[in-house]
């Protein structure tokens, strides 16, 4: 199943006016509504519960990537934290401090803050999504997001948005102004591996059956398969879903697909092991990383890369696929080059940007910090 209707709506009371709220009242009209001064961090995890606060931090920030290994130059759109899909690998069950969805309220000050930052760098090409502390759709049928989301987008010379999601939810993305300036991308992995680590999530099926859909509204698409994990008959597998995603959807209409293999931080180890007791994720041939985070042997990361690399190259040679959060020598043995031999990964994700979605085009690539 996927996200549960909430029931408990808590709102904090520096946000009871805000348009999140408006929304919430008007698409749940049985929840219960409970005004407080503020939410503290710590409290029971409870399925049915949302809590509406005010950030007070930056809403637009860097992806977290490290000097180790290549990073796209992702910009991180914070507008919520939280999961309820409950994908036994996700690394939020030892990022996060809470346990239950919230969103941030002052959805005002987040536009003047995006706003204030296009502005000041209008030679700069900015791609931005909000799917890293939260599903970019799980909530959107009640909070409606999207709908302001994506028609401040379609007016940002020198921006597109990514939003990146594991549900089918899709209905308030029909009829908005888009101009080509929104990707909507979605996390796929192999058929057994969604059964089994993604059970709350839409079906692969699901998936690549929304993706049709919106690109036939005019948006563009791309897709992750992060993480990908080493299981048996995983070529198998990850050629089943390459065939169904290839079949569904013009190749052109892609922007970029990812590869990530599956990584974690030692202390998610314990966690998965107590929470999913049946999951088998965490025990295959790992080795610690330069970033500290347990990654598979290198000759495996290899393997998965260059065979999903060769199967989509067969479908469109010139797709844009890159790899997250990897160093030089993985690059060198899977494209046979390095991104820096290209002017780095931000400047090649840009020109993906440029050429499929013909937004940026007047954005000077060398305004962009380089990937490290």
């Amino acid at each position: 199943m996927l996200c549960r209707e909430p029931r408990k709506i808590v709102v904090e009371e520096a946000c009871k006016t805000s348009r999140m709220v408006e929304k919430l009242r008007s698409n749940l009209p049985s929840a219960q509504f409970q005004l407080v001064e503020s939410i503290p961090d710590i409290l029971e995890s409870d399925p049915e519960r949302l809590e509406i606060v005010k950030f007070r931090g930056r809403f637009l920030k860097s992806c977290p990537g490290t000097r180790h290994y290549f990073c796209c130059g992702y910009q991180i759109l914070h507008f919520g934290v939280q999961c309820s899909l409950n994908c036994t690998y996700c690394i939020l069950q030892a990022y996060l401090n809470q346990p239950n969805l919230r969103v941030f309220g002052n959805t005002e000050d987040l536009f003047a803050e995006l706003e204030q930052e296009l502005r000041a760098h209008p030679k700069r090409l900015y791609r931005i999504g909000t799917g890293e502390f939260t599903d970019s759709l799980l909530l959107d049928r009640w909070t409606e997001f999207s709908r302001d989301l994506i028609p401040f987008f379609a007016e940002q010379p020198n921006a597109v948005l990514e939003l990146k999601t594991k549900t089918d939810f899709i209905a308030n993305l029909k009829d908005l102004a888009h101009d080509g300036h929104t990707l909507v991308a979605w996390s796929l992995n192999a058929p057994s591996i969604r059964r089994r680590e993604e059970a709350a999530a839409a079906t692969i099926k699901q998936r690549l059956t929304a993706a049709r859909q919106v690109s036939e509204w005019g948006y563009k698409l791309a897709f992750h398969f992060d993480p990908m994990i080493e299981h048996p008959g995983w070529r198998e597998g990850y050629r089943e879903v390459l065939d169904q995603l290839f079949s569904s959807v013009d190749p052109n209409n892609i922007v970029w697909i990812s590869l990530g293999a599956f990584r974690f931080m030692p202390e998610l180890k314990p966690i998965i092991q107590d929470r999913h007791p049946k999951s088998r994720v965490v025990y295959g041939e790992f080795i610690r990383g330069l970033d500290g985070k347990l990654r598979y042997f290198s000759d495996i990361r290899v393997e998965l890369y260059t065979w999903m690399v060769e199967r989509m190259r067969e479908i469109d040679p010139n797709i844009c696929v890159y790899l997250c959060m990897e160093g030089e020598d993985i690059w060198e043995q899977v494209f046979g080059f390095s991104p820096e031999q290209r002017g780095g990964l931000p400047a090649m994700l840009d020109h993906a940007v440029k050429t499929r979605m013909k937004v940026g085009l007047e954005c000077d690539e060398s305004v962009r910090p380089k990937s490290t």
